[in-house]
């Protein structure tokens, strides 16, 4: 039978098929590991601040009066803005643990501190217009808004997008099996053509052509072996290292932690609407509000529009203002 023009293109892609699909699968699986841990470990650092956040609503609701009138906005304002001072520059400036100094520049290469200071501005925005009636907000529709809408928190190192790359990473493990297979055939089409120079007559040639046959085609089984095996491993190790799972958790946790602010307030009241409120009276959320007005100036580049005397201090590059001894 003569040779077609397209048969020689076919041998040259069967033979480097075959070559680059084994290395290709372990260099996938490796970059597969790696990334999806790195997604992983952006996801628990953001947990990692709700969990500071709800440790903070636990203190101030298990020390509050109950029959105290307070604002929702207001206790979540100053909760928020302690738990990223207290996390953040309190940490930098400390550094009490020695795992202090690994997890700052980390936090600052995952973009968690600028993700948790737009998280802080981002929710004030969206409850300060909640209307305070005796049905419950839609607080989880809020937080998922917000966190969905982190440009930070959605990003790997504020660059690669976290979703498209998760879920492609998800498709891996059955793409592993696909690969495997698709080797396996590349390799018995590769052996087949040797089949045709038997001759039946000669049993000593016949027998070297079918060994030859058979060690190519037990060869190229590898790669399913190898595919499936990929593809096990993979699949565990993303059940294990599950980011949308842990964003969930960090969102009905967040929620958890505003429903029970909100049940234990009475008013949705700004603080410019509430008769004396000086929000400086304590040096610490002086401090805390100026931790997240410095760094949304440094990632908008720009001086915000402030009310208080603490981020007017900050926006004029002078220290925080001293603490205000009246009484609220």
């Amino acid at each position: 039978m003569e040779s077609t023009p397209v048969q020689p293109f076919l041998l040259q892609l069967i033979s480097f098929g075959k070559g680059i699909i084994i290395p290709s699968m372990i260099v996938t699986f490796v970059g597969l590991i790696v990334t999806r841990f790195l997604i992983y470990y952006t996801v628990m650092r953001q947990e990692t601040f709700t969990k500071e956040f709800e440790k903070r609503v636990h203190k101030f609701l298990e020390a509050a009066p109950r029959n105290e009138e307070r604002s929702f906005f207001v206790i979540v304002k100053k909760i928020f803005e302690v738990t990223f001072y207290e996390m953040f520059e309190k940490r930098a400036i400390m550094k009490r643990r020695k795992l202090d100094y690994v997890t700052e520049p980390g936090d600052r290469l995952f973009m968690i501190h600028s993700g948790s200071a737009r998280l802080v501005s981002d929710t004030l925005k969206e409850i300060k217009y909640l209307s305070y009636k005796n049905e419950t907000p839609p607080l989880l529709e809020i937080t998922k808004s917000v966190m969905g809408a982190n440009p930070f928190f959605n990003r790997l190192f504020g660059i690669i997008p976290i979703g498209p790359v998760n879920d492609f990473l998800s498709m891996i493990p059955g793409l592993f099996i696909v690969a495997g297979i698709f080797g396996t055939f590349l390799g018995i089409m590769q052996a087949l053509p040797e089949l045709g120079s038997m001759n039946i007559r000669d049993p000593d040639s016949t027998k070297m052509v079918m060994d030859t046959f058979l060690a190519r085609t037990a060869f190229s089984m590898g790669s399913s072996t190898i595919g499936i095996l990929l593809s096990v491993i993979a699949t565990t190790y993303n059940n294990f290292i599950n980011p949308e799972k842990l964003f969930m958790r960090t969102v009905e946790r967040l929620e958890r932690c505003f429903f029970r602010v909100w049940i234990r307030c009475h008013n949705n009241l700004l603080p410019d609407e509430i008769p004396g409120f000086d929000e400086n009276k304590d040096a610490l959320e002086a401090l805390a509000e100026l931790a997240v007005d410095k760094e949304l100036m440094r990632l908008s580049g720009t001086k915000p529009v402030v009310n208080s005397a603490a981020a007017q201090y900050a926006a004029n590059g002078a220290p925080p203002p001293l603490p205000n001894k009246k009484a609220s």
